[in-house]
């Protein structure tokens, strides 16, 4: 029986506080570090549904620690280390509270704003007559503010950023810069695999005056693939791409009348829907990495969980 983690409430030693965000638990150690748990949840919409994936957490936080560390080169970033497959040690940083979207192909939400009228996403100018999954000329950043749990995510252009004062010119120039070359550096992996990134997002923020990557990156929460082969012909006959990204389970969830509105239910997660999202995961993992997926033992996450961290605490 698989068995998936949707919730935790460790007490580890030095812990100041917990966060439980919409698929993550943070637990503050001392001010200093951040032990960053990758459960099972899943949301779509900005909504956690109700039953979790089993593996996904593992997944996700196993695709993380990879690409943080196949990027160190092109900025700091706050991974420390991994004492479990679901779990990221981390140092500690103040965030910025936007969210750094890199477009290279108009898709996902930003298709549906262009096909409405819209030409101008986040203060960037579109021109007219783009097609859905068309490539940009040059990729776009389009960034949103960092909602609270429950809250959407909002549009919010450069000019809008530092007009709040939520960067100074200084910062927003290297969040940018840094945007822009792991956002190269991740599409030049996805393409030895036969991969295109389309789209993706990055955290960042600053430890000791210094900007630091935070969180996940290059994962299918936080990114949209294609499959390569096929992209072109796809695209010339206006036929849907075939992508690897969790857009599947808000596809699935339209197709059932929910996208996430006031008044709409979540429709009935059975079993069978949940295997195949947790295999449609595996796909995702395999493919990102081009490693073979193993299952770690689920028959008590938790207690493994704390057992790991402890130990690396300890040390």
């Amino acid at each position: 029986m698989m068995k998936a983690l949707t919730k935790t409430d460790f007490n580890f030693p030095g812990q100041k506080s917990v966060y439980h965000g919409k698929v993550r638990d943070v637990y503050n150690i001392n001010g200093e570090k951040l032990v960053m748990v990758a459960t099972d949840r899943i949301s779509a919409f900005d909504v956690v549904l109700p039953e979790g994936i089993p593996y996904k957490g593992q997944m996700l936080n196993q695709i993380a620690a990879k690409f943080l560390d196949a990027t160190t080169d092109i900025c700091p970033n706050w991974k420390l280390a991994t004492p479990d497959p679901m779990v990221t040690v981390g140092v500690l940083c103040e965030g910025f509270p936007v969210e750094m979207i890199v477009r290279g192909y108009l898709c996902g939400s930003a298709w549906r704003t262009y096909k409405s009228g819209v030409r101008e996403i986040c203060g960037v100018k579109l021109p007219d007559g783009m097609r859905e999954n068309q490539k940009f000329p040059e990729p776009i950043v389009t960034p949103t503010t960092k909602a609270e749990m429950g809250l959407h995510d909002e549009d919010i252009s450069k000019e809008e950023i530092l007009k709040q004062g939520l960067a100074t010119p200084e910062e927003y120039a290297i969040l940018e810069k840094y945007t822009l070359a792991l956002f190269k550096r991740g599409t030049e992996i996805a393409a030895e695999r036969g991969l295109i990134l389309v789209d993706t997002k990055y955290e960042f923020g600053k430890h000791n005056g210094t900007i630091y990557l935070m969180d996940e990156i290059h994962t299918p929460d936080s990114s949209r693939y294609f499959y390569s082969e096929g992209y072109q012909e796809r695209f010339e006959k206006g036929e849907p791409q075939k992508q690897l990204s969790k857009e599947f389970v808000r596809e699935w969830l339209m197709e059932n009348g929910f996208q996430g509105k006031d008044g709409q239910n979540v429709p009935e997660m059975t079993p069978t829907i949940v295997q195949s999202i947790s295999d449609r995961y595996i796909e995702l993992f395999e493919n990102i990495t081009g490693e073979k997926f193993v299952k770690e033992d689920t028959t008590n996450i938790a207690e493994r969980i704390e057992k790991n961290v402890m130990n690396f605490l300890k040390k």
